[in-house]
């Protein structure tokens, strides 16, 4: 189809490493567990949509530069993974801000906009070089020899890997809102849930600053 090839095959792979979890799955559950099941669903928006950009970019050849170019690597690297750790800290920090609040009696931990927690989950993904070299290293296997048209058979795959992860994120976003009503988890475990998530956070920027393109 397309200039596709083992279509389920590939499906299969895309079902298996959107389960893999990351710091996108972990913003999801995050924004999903404090704020409900749309602020997941956000959340999961802004990372499609910058999966998007990552589909695009790899079949207009960009995402070869990142592959070649060590300093163009380096760039996004270092923007990603700072923006990672702007996250992370900033989740502990809130946290804690948000500790004093319920101690008080007064506030909540602060709420962010759908918009917001949109744009968290967007650059998240699209600030990460390694998704944008996996489409270029893993998306190709699944492209026909002879396919006459090869951007267009790696914009069809992205959009189906996409497609997929767009309902796992979901599920994903559904399913940890539920289990947060259902367990009904205090404010101080919530708090400390958030630190915990924020510490991830900053070792996954850490772990991206210290990556390599292999």
């Amino acid at each position: 189809m397309l200039g596709t090839q083992d279509l389920a095959q590939f499906i299969i792979a895309g079902i298996l490493l959107n389960i893999a979890p990351g710091p996108d799955s972990l913003l999801i559950m995050t924004r999903s567990a404090t704020q409900g099941w749309r602020a997941g669903s956000a959340a999961a928006l802004g990372i499609g949509a910058g999966t998007l950009v990552h589909i695009m970019a790899a079949a207009l050849g960009l995402s070869a530069l990142l592959a070649t170019s060590a300093t163009a690597f380096t760039i996004v690297k270092l923007a990603g993974a700072a923006y990672l750790l702007y996250v992370g800290v900033s989740l502990l920090l809130s946290k804690a801000k948000g500790e004093q609040a319920a101690t008080a009696g007064t506030t909540l931990p602060v709420i962010l906009s759908h918009r917001k927690i949109f744009m968290q989950g967007f650059l998240t993904n699209v600030l990460n070089p390694k998704v944008a070299i996996f489409f270029l290293a893993f998306v190709p296997q699944f492209i026909a020899a002879d396919a006459s048209n090869k951007p267009l058979a790696l914009i069809v795959l992205g959009c189906i890997f996409n497609f997929n992860g767009m309902l796992w994120c979901h599920f994903l976003a559904v399913s940890t809102a539920f289990a947060r009503q259902r367990v009904r988890v205090n404010q101080a475990v919530t708090l400390w849930l958030n630190r915990f998530i924020g510490a991830m956070f900053v070792s996954f920027g850490i772990k991206l600053a210290l990556s390599n393109r292999h």
